[in-house]
C-alpha cells in the first residue's frame, strides 16, 4: 500500500473545482471502442456448476448483447462511451475454473490470464478499472469524475445481478492492491511493463463468495495480490487520441485518489421488487419521456433507496415541482420552491431537466474533501444511482442518471456556507405517462362519418 503524495489533496481540489467550473473542455472527435486487447481464447462463463454463477452474473450486469440497433449495455455509462473493465479472480466453488480472466462483454467471454494462488478465496473477485481516453476525449477536464461515476454504477450492476447471495462490495480498497491482485502493473511500472498498452485504473472491488456457508474473509485481495503480474494485454496503437493534457491530468488524478487507503467491505442488497427480469429490461429513457411526476409514494421508495445503498455515500434529496414544490429527503421537506429550473442551468444546461417528473440529488463532497472522500462520494453515488435505478424500473418508473453538474453548490443556494456541499450525481425519475381519454361518443341523432 502507498501513500498519495503531500500535494495531491491540493491538485485534487484544484482539479475538482475546474471539473465543477463552467469552462468549456477541449474535446477531439468520437474515439471509437477499442478491441478487446486479450487475444488468448475466450472461455464462456457458464461452467459445470458451482456457488458463484458468473454466466448469470455478467449477462445480468456487464454483457453488451447485439441487438437491431447495435449493442445495448444494461449498466449506464456517460455520453454512452462504458470505459469500465472487468477482471475476474475465480476462486473454488464458481462456473469457471480457478484462475485470473479479463471479461469481454461483447462476446461474453473470460480470457485466461493466469492461474490462481492455492489459497484463493472460495468465490469470485471482481476487479473494475477504468481506462480513461474515450471518456477525456468526449468531456475534456470533467472527465474523471465522470470516470468515478461509471465505475459506481458498474458495482452496482454486479452487486445486483449477483444478489440475493452474500455480496460485499469495496468503494475505497487502495490501487495498487487492486493493481497487484487483478495482475496488473502498478501505474508508476505502465510504460515500462506494458509499452504501448492504455493504462487501466482499478477502481472498486466485489466478492461473491461460494453458497457454501463460508463466512467473507474480511481480506479477499490478499492471496491474489501476492501472484505476479498476469498476461500483458495487446498495444493498440493510436490509445491516447486523447487531449494529452487532460487524458495525462485525469489518469494521475484517479492514481491519487486511490492511494494509501485500506479496503471496507460493505453488504449489497437487491430492492424488492427487483426481479432479473428487471436487470435484463432496465435502460435510460430519452429525456423526451421523462416530464411525467412519479407518484409521491413510489418516488419515495426510490429516494430511500438511494439513501440506504451505501453508508459510505452522499445524502440524497430529491427535486419535485407540481403544486407543491420542493427539495425532498427521507426525512422530511429541505426547502420549498420549484428547484428543477435551476438544476436545467446546472446540469450543463440540460434545459430538459427543469420540466423532468422528479430529480434524485446526490450531494456533500466539500470543495476541499481529501482525496479519500473525494474517490467515495462519486463511486458511492454511482453506485446509489444505479441500485435505485434498477429499484425505479421495478416500480414501473422512468429514468435517467445525469452525471455533469456545473457551479452545483446546492448549500450555497439554500443559504449555508458556499463551498461544503455540492451536487455530485443525479437521476431523473418519470411515471408513466397517463393514456388518452376515450373519444366522446356521437351526439343524438347525428351520423359519424368514417
Amino acid at each position: 500500500m502507498t501513500q498519495a503524495p503531500p500535494a495531491a489533496s491540493g491538485l485534487l481540489s484544484r482539479a475538482l473545482a475546474d471539473a465543477r467550473s463552467p469552462r468549456v473542455p477541449r474535446t477531439v472527435p468520437y474515439l471509437p471502442e477499442r478491441a478487446f486487447p486479450w487475444g488468448e481464447p475466450g472461455l464462456h462463463p457458464a461452467g459445470a456448476g458451482g456457488g458463484v454463477d458468473l454466466d448469470r452474473v455478467l449477462r445480468l450486469s456487464l454483457a453488451a448483447p447485439r441487438n437491431a440497433g447495435g449493442r445495448l449495455r444494461p449498466v449506464a455509462s456517460a455520453g454512452g462511451l462504458h470505459p469500465v473493465r472487468a477482471h475476474l479472480l475465480v476462486g473454488p466453488g464458481c462456473s469457471l475454473p480457478p484462475g485470473r480472466y479479463a471479461y469481454d462483454p461483447r462476446a461474453h467471454r473470460a480470457h485466461p490470464r493466469g492461474r490462481a494462488p492455492a489459497d484463493a478465496p472460495p468465490g469470485a473477485v471482481v476487479v473494475l478499472t477504468v481506462t480513461a481516453a474515450r471518456t477525456v476525449a468526449h468531456y475534456g477536464h470533467r472527465a474523471w469524475p465522470l470516470l468515478l461515476l461509471d465505475a459506481g454504477h458498474a458495482a452496482a450492476a454486479v452487486a445486483l445481478a449477483a444478489a440475493p447471495a452474500d455480496v460485499r462490495v469495496s468503494l475505497d480498497a487502495d490501487g495498487e492492491d487492486l493493481a497487484a491482485a487483478a495482475g496488473l502493473p502498478r501505474a508508476a511500472d505502465q510504460q515500462t511493463r506494458w509499452p504501448g498498452v492504455e493504462p487501466e485504473l482499478p477502481l472498486a472491488a466485489l466478492w461473491l463468495p461460494s453458497a457454501d456457508g463460508v463466512v467473507p474473509s474480511p481480506a479477499p485481495l490478499t492471496a491474489w495480490a501476492a501472484l505476479p503480474c498476469a498476461v500483458a494485454p495487446l498495444p493498440h496503437p493510436g490509445a491516447d487520441n486523447a487531449p494529452p493534457r487532460e487524458l495525462a491530468a485525469s489518469r494521475h488524478l484517479l492514481t491519487y485518489l486511490v492511494a494509501g487507503t485500506d479496503a471496507t467491505w460493505h453488504p449489497a442488497a437487491r430492492p424488492t421488487p427487483v426481479t432479473d427480469e428487471t436487470l435484463r429490461t432496465r435502460r435510460s429513457a430519452a429525456p423526451s419521456d421523462l416530464a411525467h411526476p412519479p407518484a409521491p409514494d413510489l418516488l419515495a421508495r426510490v429516494l430511500a433507496t438511494a439513501e440506504g445503498a451505501r453508508p459510505d455515500g452522499p445524502d440524497w434529496a430529491a427535486a419535485v415541482g407540481g403544486d407543491a414544490p420542493g427539495l425532498l429527503t427521507t426525512a422530511g421537506l429541505l426547502a420549498s420552491g420549484d428547484a428543477r429550473p435551476t438544476l436545467a442551468q446546472w446540469a450543463a444546461g440540460q434545459r430538459w431537466i427543469g420540466t423532468a417528473g422528479a430529480v434524485l440529488l446526490a450531494h456533500g463532497c466539500p470543495a476541499d474533501a481529501p482525496p479519500s472522500l473525494i474517490r467515495r462520494s462519486h463511486l458511492a453515488a454511482g453506485y446509489a444511482a444505479g441500485i435505485a435505478q434498477a429499484h425505479a424500473t421495478a416500480l414501473g418508473l422512468r429514468s435517467r442518471p445525469i452525471g455533469s453538474w456545473l457551479q452545483a453548490d446546492l448549500g450555497a443556494a439554500l443559504g449555508d456556507a458556499p463551498g461544503h456541499d455540492w451536487i455530485v450525481h443525479g437521476l431523473a425519475l418519470a411515471g408513466p405517462s397517463d393514456p388518452p381519454l376515450p373519444a366522446p361518443p356521437p351526439l343524438p341523432g347525428k351520423e359519424e362519418r368514417p
